[in-house]
């Protein structure tokens, strides 16, 4: 035991609270910088946005892919946390889907060339492509069964044909700076709704 009465063990595990809250720093800063600038933006930004030195992004990411998959999959994994999230806090379900959607559509929209910039490796970018799938259609799937549960929409769409649906809405987004995919996949959540 130390002075201050913590076991060597508490400081164990601070260190690695601390780590972890880094790394989650670390990734927020790069995602923002990638929005802005594009995944080859230079590592010199990205620390200066975290205010941390280069060294600290390459101990924690040593090579730009390595970075790059931990944005992607940070991103997936707090879209796919915000949907439980957003059903519980309601009015509706319908609602929270439609919440939902709308981080769906900001992370295909500003991830700016993450998934492509992978393409190149094809192993890793079917990984990379199947944790989305894993993570995402579940969620995907959990709210549109409580929207069609309480009769707010139809059911004859699953998971997947909705999300393949908005991403092509999505497509747009990348070519024009103008087009609105949150509008027109707006509509199409609008359209899901049961007739009266």
């Amino acid at each position: 035991m130390d002075d201050s009465g913590r076991g060597a063990g508490s400081d164990a595990g601070s260190r690695r609270k601390d780590a972890r809250r880094n790394r989650q720093t670390l990734l927020e800063a790069a995602a923002t910088v990638f929005v802005a600038s594009g995944v080859e933006a230079p590592v010199r930004d990205i620390a200066a946005e975290a205010g941390v030195g280069m060294g600290t992004i390459y101990r924690h990411f040593p090579t730009r892919a390595d970075l790059v998959i931990a944005v992607y999959r940070h991103q997936v994994d707090a879209c796919a946390e915000a949907g439980p999230v957003l059903l519980a806090a309601g009015p509706t379900p319908h609602a929270a889907l439609g919440r939902w959607v709308d981080h769906f559509v900001d992370f295909l929209v500003t991830k700016h060339g993450l998934a492509s910039a992978l393409q190149n490796d094809n192993a890793g970018f079917e990984t990379l492509h199947a944790y989305f799938l894993d993570r995402l259609v579940p969620v995907c799937a959990q709210l549109l069964a409580a929207a069609t549960a309480a009769g707010e929409i139809r059911t004859d769409l699953d998971a997947l044909h909705l999300m393949h649906g908005i991403g092509n809405l999505c497509i747009g987004a990348d070519t024009d700076p103008h087009y609105d995919a949150r509008r027109l996949v707006a509509l199409l959540i609008a359209g899901l709704r049961q007739p009266c």
